[in-house]
């Protein structure tokens, strides 16, 4: 072979010869359609992406973020216990979670003596640790208990590293409930607390999120809750960097691995922003993440650990400086040791043999992530705009101008997780109505913190979980689940794919597949469906036999008795089908969680 260069032998590289084979490829398709995606609020994200130039990056501090775990157990000796268990397992922060805090969703701690605090800390050395509080609406009360510990114990507070997570105006978006005076009692507690290490305010994006918001609106309202801090803490007479430093953020991490990162990076290049119009020098803001309660689903819950497990490997890598994962385990009840063990390997395994915290900002050069992050910052700064122009975020809440923007982006997530546009593995896709219960504490929740005046919290599998929950209901009462008959026409290799596809989608909703080879004979289909027992009934083949099936299959099975036929697929004569019993159609795109709703009631009687 001529001894000459890689380059010379190969024709280069260009975006012209990729975007002429991916044509080729796409045999006519249209590309923006099959290769391009759009975010919540609407950024377009593409297939490909020129490299980007070099940006100054606002990041945390160098070293691995901290491994955070939640106390959260309602008896403070056995939060202790927990507490030391996750220590000694590899966690390097704790978040200490109050019964009156939303997040705790039913448990939480009753932090209203410095006893308890002290019980549910014993054996911890707090100058060894991060330590965050979620109190939630008790949080001023929480944060002076702490405080009279500190001192109990003759700690240091220098050299402490403590999160009072004070966010009264995070409880009012949660509750609907704004504490009066919060301006002032913030002051003080800022005040109150000089010469500790650490931030006593915390804007906190989880009310939003779990209400469905998108990425920009997070961002928004994060910012504009830091800022409504800096001036109140302005206005109580602290200088401005006191000010800035006594305020830190949470962000939400959820598994989609580039708009989390990208968020992260935005979050810190917002913060510069506003560090600049107040002709402050930038220093590095306090990042913390939590990852996604939306996102988590209480069927085949084995998944969420590899939803965990993306998103706290995202925020580490978008400069998160604490990262608090939820055990597996979290919407069925309080989980046990098992599930924080999983839980908290997983970003040991991240941190300590992935090394994914050994590079400062990784994403730095990457065009995909700088347009991602450039947008967000452009898009955010935008909204947070909107926000004060509202008069603040305390007046946008009031006035549900905030709300009703992040209803409109839910409603359109809602619709998207019923067409199965945005499949939930476990809940919307490949569920296994067979799987086994997984243990939780045996410890029963109390009374969320959250009211129906606040922002609603919502998971995203809810839907399918409901549907789900009543098949489970009708099986232990009756023993045996709703069914849908399987009209299969023809051999296996003609209707497979689509009988396998159908009965996948109708577990989904808890309703059990009745199945066969296929049928070539009416008159054995029929007996087949009458011996079934089923009310439900699914015509699946290849769109060549319907052409010639469908209708006689459909009439004879709405003659036997079917309360409901559907077909699996959208064939092109669908008035024809209709006239003749099928009543929908299932495919991809279309309103799974409508047809399977409608379908349990049927197969009910």
């Amino acid at each position: 072979m001529e001894d000459r260069p890689l380059a010379e032998l190969f024709e280069p590289a260009t975006r012209e010869r990729w975007r002429q084979a991916v044509e080729a490829a796409l045999k006519g398709a249209d590309f923006e359609k099959r290769l391009v995606s759009k975010t919540a609020d609407g950024l377009r994200i593409e297939p490909l992406y020129e490299p980007a130039a070099s940006v100054a990056q606002p990041v945390r501090a160098p070293g691995p973020w901290r491994l955070a775990q939640r106390i959260d157990h309602p008896d403070a000796e056995k939060a202790g216990a927990q507490a030391l268990a996750d220590l000694e397992g590899g966690a390097d922060a704790l978040v200490l979670v109050g019964r009156d805090a939303p997040a705790a969703r039913g448990f939480g701690l009753d932090l209203s003596a410095v006893d308890t605090l002290d019980a549910a800390l014993k054996g911890v050395m707090l100058p060894l640790i991060a330590l965050r509080l979620d109190a939630g609406s008790a949080g001023f009360e929480t944060a002076a208990l702490l405080k009279q510990l500190v001192e109990r114990r003759g700690d240091d507070p220098a050299a402490l590293d403590l999160d009072l997570g004070l966010d009264p105006l995070g409880a009012y978006a949660a509750t609907g409930r704004l504490e009066q005076g919060w301006e002032a009692r913030l002051s003080e507690t800022v005040t109150a607390f000089a010469g500790y290490r650490g931030r006593v305010a915390l804007a906190d994006a989880r009310p939003y999120h779990e209400a469905g918001a998108s990425e920009v609106q997070e961002l928004a309202a994060v910012l504009a809750t830091a800022v409504a801090y800096l001036r109140a803490l302005e206005a109580g007479g602290h200088d401005l960097e006191r000010a800035r430093d006594a305020i830190a953020v949470l962000l939400v991490a959820d598994a989609d691995e580039f708009l989390t990162i990208a968020k992260f990076r935005a979050i810190r290049r917002l913060w510069a922003r506003v560090e600049q119009a107040c002709g402050l020098e930038s220093k590095p803001l306090r990042v913390l993440a939590e990852t996604a309660w939306r996102m988590m689903t209480r069927r085949d819950p084995f998944v969420n650990i590899l939803r965990t497990a993306m998103a706290s490997a995202s925020a580490g890598l978008g400069g998160a400086d604490s990262v608090t994962a939820l055990p597996y385990t979290q919407a069925l009840g309080l989980p046990d040791a098992f599930a924080r063990r999983v839980v908290r390997n997983s970003q040991i395994v991240l941190i300590e043999e992935s090394n994914l915290a050994k590079v400062s900002d990784p994403a730095a050069g990457a065009g995909g992530f700088e347009a991602l992050t450039a947008e967000l910052t452009e898009k955010a700064w935008s909204a947070f705009q909107e926000i004060e122009r509202e008069g603040g975020i305390a007046k946008s809440l009031e006035s549900r101008a905030l709300a009703d923007r992040i209803a409109a982006v839910a409603q359109a997530r809602a619709k998207a997780v019923a067409t199965r546009k945005e499949p939930l593995t476990g809940a919307s896709e490949f569920p296994f109505l067979a799987e086994k219960p997984v243990a939780v504490l045996d410890v029963a929740p109390s009374q969320a913190a959250r009211s129906d005046a606040g922002l609603p919290s919502r998971r995203l599998a809810e839907p399918y979980e409901a549907l789900r929950d009543a098949s489970d209901a009708i099986l232990e009462r009756t023993g045996k689940r709703p069914t849908v008959f399987l009209a299969n026409l023809g051999p296996v290799a003609v209707h497979n794919a689509r009988s396998t596809f159908a009965a996948n989608a109708f577990a989904a909703g808890g309703i059990e597949a009745i199945g066969n080879d296929g049928f070539t004979d009416t008159q054995a289909l029929i007996e087949a469906f009458k011996a079934s027992g089923a009310r439900l009934a699914c015509l699946c083949s290849s769109d060549a036999v319907y052409q010639s099936e469908a209708v006689p299959a459909a009439e004879a099975l709405k003659a036997a008795g079917a309360g409901r036929i559907y077909l699996a697929g959208k064939p092109a004569e669908a008035e024809s089908v209709r006239q003749a019993g099928v009543h929908g159609f299932l495919f991809a795109g279309c309103d799974l969680l409508g047809l399977l709703r409608e379908a349990a009631e049927q197969a009910q009687g």
